[in-house]
């Protein structure tokens, strides 16, 4: 798993398109917190990154399908995912060595933003007064929406072998988990009936609660479930191709 592990972040941070896809992310947060006038925290008076968290799942639609897509549908389209197979390893921990390398892609992404941090308690006044447990809460509820659209993408890689179409339908399938179901829960035929339901399947709505600054043990589990469920569905496409 440890030699998966290394060979997935060699192999992604040896290509342009991982530095191309941190890179973008990195500015397009900037652009957002700092240039952009409808959110950036100059402006806005006060000492808060909720721009920046408000934002981020967005980026994080586009960056971790391309973090993922070369996942499976790479090792499909080479046929290399056959000798993998043959190796003196697992499916889980082949799934599990990939997952935690574009999982640590994410979090390298995620890391120098650290700085806005440092910036707004420098800018607050009087310095240093800001809401941490909101940041640090965010901060967790992102990384567990990173994991969870990295099972999703990883999932979605499995199902081809063109690492375009892998990237498209991880697309896709990150922006139904995020929003989708939120968007339905407020349609007139699912209010006062099964919205909370709807609501309750949404990484979007369980993000949201973290954001606040809350540490709520049943959306750190929903993420849990969620990574758990699509990294099993992974496996199972896995094994038919062994069938």
């Amino acid at each position: 798993m440890i030699a998966i592990f290394r060979k997935e972040v060699n192999q992604f941070l040896s290509s342009l398109v991982g530095y191309l896809a941190i890179t973008i992310f990195l500015i397009g947060a900037g652009l957002i917190c700092w240039i952009f006038p409808d959110s950036n925290i100059l402006d806005s008076g006060y000492a808060s990154m909720d721009s920046f968290f408000d934002f981020a799942p967005w980026i994080f639609l586009f960056l971790i399908p391309a973090i993922t897509m070369r996942s499976f549908a790479e090792e499909n389209e080479s046929g290399t995912i056959e000798l993998l197979a043959t190796k003196p390893v697992t499916g889980i921990q082949i799934i599990t060595g990939k997952f935690l390398a574009a999982f640590f892609i994410v979090v390298v992404a995620v890391l120098p933003t650290l700085v806005y941090v440092a910036a707004i308690s420098a800018l607050a006044s009087p310095a240093g007064n800001i809401d941490g447990g909101a940041i640090a809460g965010s901060y967790l509820g992102l990384l567990l929406l990173g994991a969870g659209f990295v099972a999703i993408g990883m999932f979605t890689s499995s199902l081809t072998r063109n690492p375009v179409v892998a990237f498209i339908l991880g697309l896709f399938a990150c922006f139904v988990g995020y929003q989708a179901f939120d968007s339905l829960a407020l349609l007139p035929v699912f209010v006062g009936s099964t919205d909370r339901y709807l609501e309750a399947l949404s990484l979007g709505v369980h993000y949201r609660n973290l954001s606040r600054g809350l540490i709520d043990l049943r959306d750190v589990l929903f993420f849990a479930s969620v990574v758990l469920l699509f990294g099993a569905m992974t496996r199972t496409v896995l094994d038919s191709r062994k069938w």
